[in-house]
């Protein structure tokens, strides 16, 4: 009979602060961790959901709806730089889940992440591919129909070939080591946030301020409305705080990497929004490729070619991060005994999960290369925002249970600002299709029948708690 007393136990928090120290490489620095961090957060985000909301929901008060996502988000990312300078461990919500509320909840944490950064890889996969493709016709390159995307997707489409092969070099490229894969996430990091700035700069001198009446075309109600579509770009920093055993000095540099991550990707957001409706009306934005053709409006077609190159580049770093996140979280877990020891091997020398980096690679390239962008899409949503409140919940539980714990970090605002973090999670949540829902609750059975039938007897609790009788 299974007692509910087992399937909540906890591991003590100083116990996993000090575990499996030394496995995985310790070479990440404070700003690699923030690049990484920007990295996961700016992407679609600005280059293409920004003008989709502004020209569908928001208008010019898509800067509001921007603002509104970005506070609701730092509400949960106060929580997890507290974990995160807490507990610096792989796994992320998963790990403080598991040493706060119980070995049920970090597993189902997990399990729902292991699904959600993979279908988040192949998603941005088909995004890009997308613009790839379009830049080589334009290049006068004509392609074969079957290798342009998923089957249903156009006529005689047959794969996705280019999402295929981008979800495999993020996968090679994790599997070069950690030390090596940062400084290329850093380096595009960099031309991206140089690309972001170049559109600012220049844009600004193509502001006509009549554009901004008026500001809230769709009512205050569009706004917020636009706030529930754009915090799917302003959450990032989650699947870099997977990356916390692998950073040089996880307990100081995390907490300010979160921190720093999120303002910087707020600024530049708020100021790409204000010079995207400045330089043309709301009604003529385009909802695909916004600031390419607001520059093509005022006659910077060429620019508007570098602003698309530099969305593709762009796009890229978020799979980079996602998929670090989930080969992290799947690794965590399986040391913990919860999935097959087997998956957390790491490689003898550079020190990083081969196995399930390879697997996750090639889970994320099926998808992407056989699914619809939309049904992929439509996989992501909700196991982020059920994290989001899980960590929030802890943050706040902890923080009473355990006051005296040396925290290099709190949460400002006990417990008002996590509360915020947990109601808007919630909140996000009932917007979902109910197609989500759905295959939620089977990824949920799945996940229930491998507990109960594997994990709980495995769990490296399980054995302790064994060993001890």
């Amino acid at each position: 009979m299974v007692s509910s007393r087992s399937v909540f136990r906890r591991k003590p928090v100083d116990q996993i602060a000090h575990e499996h120290e030394g496995e995985l490489s310790r070479t990440l620095g404070l700003w690699q961790l923030t690049a990484i961090g920007i990295g996961g957060i700016i992407g679609a985000g600005i280059f293409a959901l920004a003008g989709a909301v502004a020209h569908e929901t928001a208008g010019p008060a898509v800067v509001i709806s921007f603002l509104i996502a970005g506070i609701a988000s730092a509400a949960a990312a106060f929580s997890y730089a507290e974990f995160a300078g807490l507990i610096p461990k792989a796994g992320s919500a998963y790990t403080y889940g598991y040493a706060v509320l119980g070995e049920i909840v970090g597993w189902f944490i997990g399990w729902d992440l292991l699904l959600e950064y993979t279908a988040i890889v192949a998603v941005v996969a088909i995004g890009i591919s997308g613009y790839f493709g379009f830049l080589v016709e334009e290049l006068g390159f004509r392609l074969p129909a079957w290798m342009l995307g998923a089957p249903g997707t156009g006529a005689g489409h047959r794969v996705d070939l280019f999402a295929v092969i981008l979800c495999l070099l993020i996968a090679a490229l994790l599997n070069l080591g950690i030390r090596t894969a940062a400084r290329f996430e850093t380096f595009v990091v960099a031309i991206k946030v140089a690309v972001v700035l170049l559109v600012v700069v220049v844009g600004f001198f193509y502001i006509n301020t009549a554009n901004y009446t008026p500001f809230f075309p769709f009512g205050v109600s569009g706004a917020i409305t636009g706030a529930a579509t754009v915090f799917f770009a302003v959450f990032g920093y989650d699947a870099m705080s997977t990356a916390a055993e692998e950073s040089k000095d996880a307990q100081r540099h995390m907490p300010k990497a979160i921190i720093y991550s999120l303002v910087i990707s707020m600024i530049l957001y708020v100021l790409a929004c204000l010079v995207l409706t400045g330089m043309q009306n709301y009604k003529a934005i385009d909802p695909e490729s916004g600031f390419s053709s607001a520059f093509a409006s005022v006659g910077l077609g060429g620019l508007a070619a570098v602003i698309a190159v530099g969305a593709i580049i762009g796009i890229l770093t978020v799979m980079f991060t996602f998929m670090l996140g989930v080969t992290r979280v799947w690794f965590s877990m399986s040391r913990d005994g919860l999935l097959p020891l087997w998956f957390a091997k790491l490689h003898p020398v550079r020190r990083v999960p081969t196995r399930v980096t390879w697997i996750v690679g090639v889970a994320s390239a099926l998808i992407a290369g056989f699914l619809p962008i939309r049904e992929a899409a439509e996989l992501t949503n909700i196991g982020i925002l059920l994290a989001f409140v899980v960590v929030c919940v802890a943050v706040i539980v902890l923080r009473y249970r355990q006051p005296d714990l040396p925290r290099t970090f709190r949460t400002p605002g006990m417990p008002f600002v996590p509360a915020i973090g947990v109601v808007f999670s919630i909140w996000l949540i009932t917007f979902l299709d109910p197609l989500t829902w759905l295959r939620f609750a089977v990824w949920f059975v799945i996940g229930l029948v491998i507990y109960f039938g594997y994990s709980r007897r495995h769990s490296a609790l399980e054995t302790e708690t064994a060993g001890e009788v």
